[in-house]
């Protein structure tokens, strides 16, 4: 009963990323160096490339606002992969919170104390978003204008429903640490199924990418 949960998943995703899974999109880090440079709020010349990845002026080294065009993965230096290096990830993290975290900011001036809660706020996000392959998945298809709401999908089969209902009353009516574990143990294995079924997926998706090229006239 519960392998039709990982299958359900699958149709889900499939509807949604199919042709899209393993490709890396780099399209916005392709067209990033033919915009404008912008000026520095602070002294008003071209901030340029400065110290601390864009984040601050080259001039007056004042705290830049956030870029609102920049996604996820140009922030936190991955490509727009399903596939992310967590360890680096991390890395990538710590770096950014030791740049602009409000911590290092609290002698400067209002602006720049705004900027960075801003800036850390972002980057915690990120993290938060890209770390995890559920939410990274997600913000993925976000990009590309897709969007899975809240409520329930009716190409979902009524059986997978039912079954979702079953886990939260058990979740309801559970008191045992016993019985939570055995719960959980059984959504983790599901979890796997779904896992192991996306990773054959992307490579589908990779096949079809290729036919989708070969037709594409030179």
């Amino acid at each position: 009963m519960w392998g039709s949960r990982a299958r359900a998943l699958l149709c889900l995703w499939e509807v949604r990323l199919a042709g899209f899974l393993g490709r890396r999109l780099l399209s916005s880090n392709a067209t990033a160096g033919k915009s404008i440079a912008p000026q520095c709020w602070n002294c008003g010349r071209a901030r340029g490339a400065g110290c601390g990845d864009e984040f601050f002026c080259a001039h007056c080294r004042a705290l830049q606002p956030p870029d609102p065009t920049r996604d996820y993965f140009s922030l936190m230096n991955c490509n727009r992969s399903f596939r992310v290096d967590v360890t680096k990830l991390q890395h990538r993290y710590q770096q950014l919170q030791r740049l602009v975290h409000p911590d290092f900011f609290s002698q400067k001036s209002q602006a720049e104390k705004n900027f960075s809660e801003k800036h850390s706020t972002l980057v915690n996000d990120a993290y938060k978003t890209l770390q995890a392959p559920l939410t990274r998945g997600l913000y993925l298809l976000k990009l590309q204008g897709i969007e899975i709401s809240e409520g329930t999908d009716p190409r979902i089969d009524s059986q997978f429903l039912v079954e979702i209902m079953e886990i939260n009353e058990r979740l309801a009516d559970t008191q045992s640490e016993a019985a939570m574990e055995e719960i959980e143990a059984t959504v983790r294995g599901d979890f796997e199924k779904a896992k192991e079924l996306l990773t054959k997926m992307r490579y589908f998706s990779n096949i079809e990418e290729k036919i989708k090229l070969s037709k594409t006239p030179l």
